[in-house]
């Protein structure tokens, strides 16, 4: 196919995507001088005319869905008996490559994403399209980190007559709906369950079903409960961890009875990351696990709902004896934010005494997305040298009383080091710490200073390099 021209315009360029049906190229077109995406079906489903038919539905269905978390359709036609549709090109990747690239992602950016791709499904659930395949290869981000859903190939509408509606299995087993799986009928509960797998994925680093094979993992669908996300990630927020358990619902009518439900609760979850210094604003409780799931699973919603307000009433109680015990009975200090801006790299045992100081205003540019990334050792998690470090400057000196690092490289070594001048050597200023994904550093009383650095002093285990997305300062 490629450097072959379709249709009179569509210049081949390269293969960027395959799959079972369908193979997807990235086309210049001549026309409008522009790249598009070009999606033909696989030669030998030419003759069948049932796959013809999903094929031209799915450009007919994805054409009425005008959105900016969805694909857009530009064109459909065959040529020679091949059948092609022509979507916008996304300059980007795939949800998938970029969780396989970083891992398991911040809450924030999970978040965000998740609402994106809520919203772009509820918009196509308004006119009465089901995906059914919802999964992270079928998410796409775009340079400005826009989610966009795309591949409606086994889309269905939602009033779907009886040949379609039961008895047939499609989508992909790491993410189908328990109903799906079994051959039952597929609504926007379908899709629900099939977002809350991919969160849980965004969040956790891994699916919640590994298997050797479609039939193996569809039956964990069925039949077990969903692992508890707080036993994999214990700093994900409660809210954000009890709105997963509830997409996850085998009854699919436990879960959220609307995508746009989904996305609102999503929405809520996000804007309560901005309440405390560490972007949590719900209490994270320990890990427990779940009681085994009887034949109708009890919705675990009111539950993490009661223990969110006996937690609260617990803060209440201890506030009361903190305020009593207090030796002016007034109120605790509140924390400020300090704004911090990202000035350099602090590398005085390199080899030429800097190492990515041009990427150092990503640590306090409000986007956990971008860092500022240590170069990459042979001999990790050893550096090789005492340590490595990006720095903050305060703009004046003040006395700092918390740091908070943010990273999507968690298990690296660090503390924090100050000084008053910069270039200067730093004294430590906090103790040592292991860095999990949100960490907040105590500043030791030492007086007040303007420069502040994230000192690195061992890698994560398994890699050979550590970012720094985000540095927040505050101040009592």
């Amino acid at each position: 196919m490629v450097g072959e021209k379709i249709a009179g315009r569509y210049e081949v360029e390269e293969l960027v995507g395959h799959g079972g049906m369908s193979s997807v190229y990235k086309a210049h077109d001549s026309l409008l001088e522009r790249h598009v995406a070009l999606k033909i079906l696989h030669e030998q489903y030419n003759a069948d005319d049932d796959f013809v038919e999903r094929f031209k539905r799915e450009a007919r269905s994805v054409a009425q869905l005008q959105h900016p978390n969805i694909v857009t359709v530009i064109d459909r036609g065959d040529e020679d008996g091949r059948q092609f549709i022509v979507f916008e090109y996304i300059e980007g990747e795939s949800l998938k490559e970029h969780v396989v690239r970083k891992g398991r992602l911040d809450v924030r950016e999970a978040l965000e994403i998740a609402v994106e791709v809520a919203r772009g499904l509820a918009f196509a659930h308004e006119q009465g399209l089901i995906h059914r395949d919802v999964k992270p290869q079928n998410i796409l981000l775009n340079g400005d980190r826009r989610a966009k859903v795309t591949d409606f190939g086994i889309a269905r509408t939602v009033d779907v007559d009886g040949m379609t509606q039961t008895g047939t299995v499609l989508g992909t087993s790491n993410y189908i709906a328990p109903e799906q799986a079994s051959g039952g009928r597929v609504d926007v509960h379908s899709d629900v369950y099939a977002l809350g797998v991919v969160l849980y994925e965004l969040l956790a680093g891994e699916v919640p079903f590994p298997g050797e094979s479609f039939v193996a993992v569809a039956m964990k669908h069925i039949h077990e409960p969903a692992p508890n996300l707080l036993d994999v990630r214990g700093d994900v927020p409660l809210r954000v961890a009890a709105a997963v358990d509830r997409a996850l619902e085998k009854d699919p009518e436990q879960r959220f009875p609307t995508m746009d439900a989904f996305a609102a609760e999503l929405e809520a979850c996000l804007s309560e990351l901005d309440h405390g210094p560490e972007g949590d604003a719900t209490m994270v409780i320990p890990s427990a696990r779940r009681a085994p799931q009887r034949h109708k699973q009890i919705s675990r919603w009111p539950i993490a709902i009661g223990v969110l307000a006996l937690l609260a009433i617990a803060a209440i109680v201890i506030g009361l004896f903190a305020l009593g015990g207090s030796n002016n009975g007034g109120t605790p200090p509140a924390r400020t934010r300090v704004q911090v801006s990202g000035v350099t790299s602090y590398d005085p045992f390199g080899d030429n005494k800097e190492e990515h100081s041009a990427a150092a205003a990503n640590v306090t540019d409000g986007n956990p997305a971008t860092y500022w990334s240590t170069e990459r050792y042979n001999d990790a998690p050893s550096l090789g040298k005492p340590g490595v470090g990006v720095v903050v400057d305060a703009g004046t000196l003040v006395e700092l009383s918390q740091l908070v690092v943010v990273t999507d490289t968690p298990g690296f070594t660090a503390e924090i080091e100050a000084t008053n001048t910069e270039g200067a050597t730093p004294a430590k200023v906090s103790d040592s710490k292991v860095v999990g994904p949100t960490t907040t550093f105590e500043i030791s009383s030492s007086g007040p200073k303007r420069y502040y650095t994230v000192w690195i002093t061992k890698l994560p285990p398994n890699l050979n390099n550590a970012h720094v997305n985000e540095v927040r300062a505050y101040k009592s």
